[in-house]
């Protein structure tokens, strides 16, 4: 099981205090059974609730804390960690091209890690040949990113923002959740401006902070107190996108998307198994979606 809805919240509020008491970030003397994802003691060898062996505990520095690289930035769990490198890859894919495109033209590359924009369109940008059939733009487009400031900008929160929802539902909701408000986000995005090209993260995380706060309203206080703060963020990406011409309409429709799934989707694990085999279908569904998109993709190439 994992670590209950409340009590994750209520860690979530434990830490904030801490912090804001103290300037300093607690350390755990606690940590999740790798089977049952029950809280234990972090030196257990066996966990006391399901009986199975717990492996050794992972080494860390005495200024570390446990599921952060150096203190600072989030260690993003399984999912999270396959959608950033896949996002990290299709940014180098996309630079290199960029970097061979304008050799070629004998004019300088953009600056500050930019991507040509026909090297976006080449590689799957949401654009208006969705229209035409070419479905797979919707998803391709979610992993492509216009310079170094900007899939940094979103890598950043997605590493931020991943592991929660992951802790708070599982890695297969997460991954269809992830997949549906990115494409949510393009469809809105694609009605807004049909004729506009863009790319990018940030509807489908967008998506996740709307998951994050749809769950919290289940929550009372702990959950108005959570769900104030992921606000923040969405006023604070808002604000980005207008001084920076960004999707907005991708934005708000991963965020509206999101909100939606939170609200009405249990969190946790399934608790029946066909409940569970529906989940582990779709997240299946959900990978050969994106496949897919990618092998359209690159038969297209020229």
């Amino acid at each position: 099981m994992p670590l209950p809805p409340k009590l994750w919240f209520q860690w979530q509020r434990l830490k904030k205090i801490f912090v804001t008491e103290t300037g300093t970030t607690p350390t755990s003397t606690v940590r999740m059974c790798p089977h049952c994802r029950a809280l234990i003691d972090r030196g257990a060898k066996v966990c006391p609730l399901c009986g199975e062996a717990t492996g050794p505990v992972r080494a860390r520095g005495s200024n570390s804390t446990p599921g952060r690289i150096m203190g600072v930035i989030p260690i993003p769990t399984t999912a999270t960690s396959v959608v950033v490198v896949a996002n990290l890859a299709l940014y180098v894919l996309s630079w290199y091209m960029t970097q061979n495109t304008e050799a070629a033209q004998l004019y300088g590359a953009p600056t500050m890690g930019g991507i040509d924009a026909n090297v976006l369109m080449r590689l799957g940008a949401k654009a208006p040949y969705i229209l035409a059939g070419q479905w797979w733009r919707l998803v391709t487009a979610m992993f492509l990113h216009a310079g170094l400031l900007h899939i940094g900008m979103n890598m950043w929160c997605l590493v931020d923002l991943g592991p929660q929802v992951e802790s708070l539902f599982n890695t297969t909701k997460f991954t269809v959740f992830y997949l549906v408000t990115g494409i949510a986000g393009f469809l809105l995005s694609l009605w807004w401006s049909p004729m506009g090209m863009s790319v990018g993260a940030s509807g489908a995380i967008m998506g996740l902070i709307g998951v994050l706060i749809g769950a919290s309203y289940h929550h009372g206080q702990l959950g108005k107190d959570f769900r104030s703060n992921l606000w923040k963020w969405v006023l604070y990406i808002a604000i980005f996108g207008i001084f920076f011409a960004a999707d907005n309409a991708a934005h708000f429709g991963g965020l509206a998307c999101g909100l939606a799934l939170g609200y009405l989707i249990p969190e946790g694990e399934p608790t029946t198994r066909p409940s569970e085999n529906l989940w582990n279908a779709l997240a299946v569904l959900s990978v050969l979606v994106i496949a897919a998109s990618f092998v359209m993709m690159t038969l297209q190439l020229k």
